[in-house]
């Protein structure tokens, strides 16, 4: 299935309102009192159930290719990691300095997107993703102490890169939801095996498994909003952008998510003029990014 030249308005709209609720997610991540792989297996899990009843309400078949279903779990295992480091890296250093780490997310597709496709690398791609790069280092320049956050994050946006790229190829063949779905259960088995791992080791006992009352809000939010909604319909649209362009456009994420967060959490999520200075020109790769497109086009047209 080819894309289209040049999605509609309320595609472009949608894809942003979608990076505004998942820069929102970080901040969930802070108000719900559980360990990061507690968290990650009640949204997986809350997630699967929620799109069996969307899937069943709907008419959808479950029944897909063995093949697709085995890949589309083992997508699921890096989805979880992600999240896992996602939420971490909020936990350690703060919810504005892990969106900034994600906006390295363009540069990795950038890298990764060819490989796996067997294409050859754009150079306007990778001159982005390095702009996007100089704005994570002028980050990292001010934000030294929260270094082991922002690794983390680095990680996490890497694994972004590599299930965004998956999933491009999965939604050519399967509803949207079906693919979330089987995603889900996927990273369930993953978080509950890092859960288990984890409570076995002496250093993280004592960590609770079971959500406090004031929790169940915002988990369910991260479940049903940010993933059965929002997740299912970001890989729907990845029938009318690239992989890179969705996650170009991500890496609007850390400008939504830094002005959600220091509007709940005030003082704590203030940072230096530098990360502010850095995370401005992430968002010039991302504004530059269809205007480069469409001068290229229209100069190979014009050859």
């Amino acid at each position: 299935m080819s894309q289209p030249a040049s999605p509609p308005l309320r595609s472009y709209l949608q894809l942003h309102f979608l990076v505004l609720i998942w820069g929102f997610t970080a901040i969930l991540g802070l108000l719900v009192s559980v360990s990061p792989t507690v968290l990650v297996l009640y949204r997986t899990v809350l997630a699967a159930v929620g799109l069996a009843a969307v899937l069943y309400i709907r008419k959808k078949k479950f029944r897909i290719p063995a093949s697709d279903a085995v890949r589309m779990l083992l997508v699921g295992f890096l989805l979880s990691l992600h999240w896992i480091l996602f939420f971490a890296s909020a936990r350690i250093a703060t919810a504005s300095v892990c969106l900034a780490g994600m906006s390295t997310t363009s540069l990795w597709t950038s890298l990764v997107e060819p490989a796996i496709n067997r294409q050859r690398i754009r150079p306007v791609e990778v001159g982005l993703g390095l702009v996007a790069v100089v704005g994570l280092y002028i980050v990292f320049r001010f934000e030294f102490d929260h270094a082991l956050g922002l690794i983390l994050a680095l990680g996490s946006a890497f694994l972004a890169s590599l299930f965004t790229v998956f999933n491009s190829h999965l939604v050519r063949r399967h509803d949207a939801f079906v693919i979330t779905f089987y995603e889900m259960i996927g990273a369930s088995v993953c978080s509950l095996v890092f859960v288990l791992l984890f409570q076995s080791m002496e250093w993280n006992q004592g960590i609770s498994l079971w959500p406090k009352a004031s929790d169940w809000l915002w988990i369910l939010i991260l479940a049903w909003v940010c993933t059965v909604y929002a997740y299912s319909m970001g890989t729907h649209l990845m029938k009318q952008f690239s992989a890179y362009m969705v996650n170009l456009t991500v890496n609007l994420e850390p400008v939504y998510g830094i002005a959600l967060a220091f509007l709940i959490f005030g003082e704590k999520e203030r940072m230096t003029t530098g990360f502010y200075v850095g995370t401005l020109v992430i968002l010039l790769a991302v504004i530059s990014y269809p205007v480069l497109i469409n001068w290229q086009s229209k100069v190979q047209k014009n050859r």
